[in-house]
C-alpha cells in the first residue's frame, strides 16, 4: 500500500512539473518585445520583389496558422497543449521554415548529449574520486592542495574556461580547430579523428569546472562521514585505512552524488550553451540560442519542454531507485 502512495504522489509531482514549466514556456517567450511572423515577412519581402498588400496579409494569415498564433492566447495555448499531449508536434521552425521543430532537435540531440553525458560522467567520477580522497585524509598536504584547486576552479564559469582554451589551443598553440567543422559520415575514421578533435576544447572546459563542483561536494561528505561512530569503530578492530574508506565512507557519501547525477544527466537536454555557441558545435544549446535570437516560438518551446520532460523523468525515476541504493529509504 505504501508503494502505491508513493507511486502516486510522485506521479502527480511528475505531471504538476511538467504541466507548469510547458505552461511557464507557452507564455514567456510572448511577452518577447519582437513579433516572429512580422520579422519573416520583412525577410521575404526584402529579398523578394514588390507584393500587394493582399499578397502580404494572405502571407501573415497563413504564417500565423501554420505557427499556432491565430486567435487569442488562451486558444493559442490550449492548441499548443493539444498538439504537444497528442500528436507530439511543436509545429514547423519560424527561422527554418519548413522545417519541423522535431526534426531539427532530432538532428542537434545526438551531439549534445555525446558531448554532455561523456563529460559529466568523467567530472563526475574524476571529482569523485579525489573528494573522497581528500575527505578521508583531509590531513595530508596533497588534500589540503587538491581541495585549494578545486576551490579555485568551481566559481569560474564555463564559458570562461572556454575562452581561455580557445586562446590557448587555437591561437597561441593552435592544434585545435577554433570552430567545429566535422569532416566524413557514419563510422568512418575520418568522421570520429574529426569528432574527437572538435570535441576536445568544448568537453574540457565542461569537465573542468564540473570536477572543481564533484571535489567539494564529495570532500564535505566524506570528512563528515569519516568523523562517524562506526568508522571509528572499525580502525579500531583494526581494519585497513583503505577498506574503511571504499567499504565503509564511500557508499553512504555516494548517495547524495548519484541524486545530483541524476539531475544533471536530466539536464543534459538543455545543452551547454554559451559552449556549444563560442565553439561552433551543433548541439541543442546552439539550438537555444539562435532560436532565442529569432523569437522562433516554435523551437524555444520544443527544446525546453524536452529539457523540462527530461529533468521531471530523471527525478521521477531516482526517487524509485533510491529504495535499491540506500536500505535505509522506504516507500513511504
Amino acid at each position: 500500500m505504501g508503494f502505491y502512495k508513493f507511486l502516486l504522489s510522485r506521479a502527480i509531482t511528475f505531471v504538476l512539473v511538467v504541466f507548469i514549466g510547458i505552461t511557464t514556456v507557452f507564455f514567456v517567450p510572448r511577452f518577447l518585445p519582437s513579433d516572429p511572423v512580422e520579422a519573416m515577412i520583412g525577410r521575404m519581402t526584402s529579398k523578394s520583389a514588390f507584393m500587394e498588400p493582399g499578397a502580404v496579409e494572405s502571407m501573415r494569415k497563413t504564417l500565423n496558422e501554420s505557427f499556432g498564433l491565430q486567435g487569442t492566447i488562451v486558444q493559442q495555448y490550449f492548441g499548443f497543449i493539444k498538439r504537444v499531449v497528442f500528436t507530439h508536434d511543436f509545429g514547423p521552425s519560424l527561422a527554418n521554415y519548413p522545417t519541423p521543430v522535431n526534426e531539427l532537435i532530432g538532428r542537434a540531440l545526438p551531439w549534445t548529449m555525446g558531448l554532455l553525458l561523456i563529460s559529466t560522467l568523467i567530472s563526475w567520477l574524476i571529482g569523485n574520486a579525489i573528494g573522497l580522497l581528500s575527505g578521508f585524509r583531509k590531513e595530508k598536504a596533497y588534500s589540503k592542495v587538491l581541495e585549494a584547486i578545486s576551490i579555485a576552479l568551481y566559481p569560474i564559469p564555463y564559458y570562461i574556461f572556454a575562452l581561455i582554451l580557445i586562446m590557448l589551443f587555437a591561437y597561441i598553440i593552435p592544434i585545435f580547430p577554433l570552430s567545429a567543422n566535422f569532416m566524413g559520415k557514419g563510422f568512418s575514421w575520418e568522421h570520429i579523428k574529426s569528432l574527437l578533435v572538435n570535441s576536445a576544447l568544448p568537453a574540457l572546459s565542461i569537465i573542468l569546472v564540473g570536477t572543481g563542483w564533484w571535489v567539494i561536494s564529495m570532500k564535505t561528505l566524506s570528512s563528515g562521514i569519516a568523523e562517524e561512530d562506526y568508522v571509528h569503530f572499525a580502525r579500531l578492530k583494526g581494519l585497513k585505512e583503505r577498506k574503511i574508506m571504499t567499504k565503509y565512507v564511500l557508499p553512504n557519501a555516494a548517495l547524495p552524488q548519484v541524486t545530483m547525477l541524476a539531475l544533471q544527466l536530466g539536464s543534459i537536454f538543455n545543452g551547454a550553451l554559451i559552449t556549444e555557441y563560442l565553439f561552433g558545435y551543433p548541439g541543442i544549446g546552439t539550438l537555444i540560442f539562435g532560436a532565442i535570437l529569432q523569437s522562433d516560438y516554435n523551437l524555444i518551446m520544443g527544446t525546453i519542454t524536452i529539457s523540462i520532460i527530461a529533468v521531471a523523468g530523471a527525478t521521477f525515476i531516482i526517487d524509485f531507485l533510491y529504495p535499491f541504493l540506500d536500505p535505509r529509504v522506504r516507500y513511504k
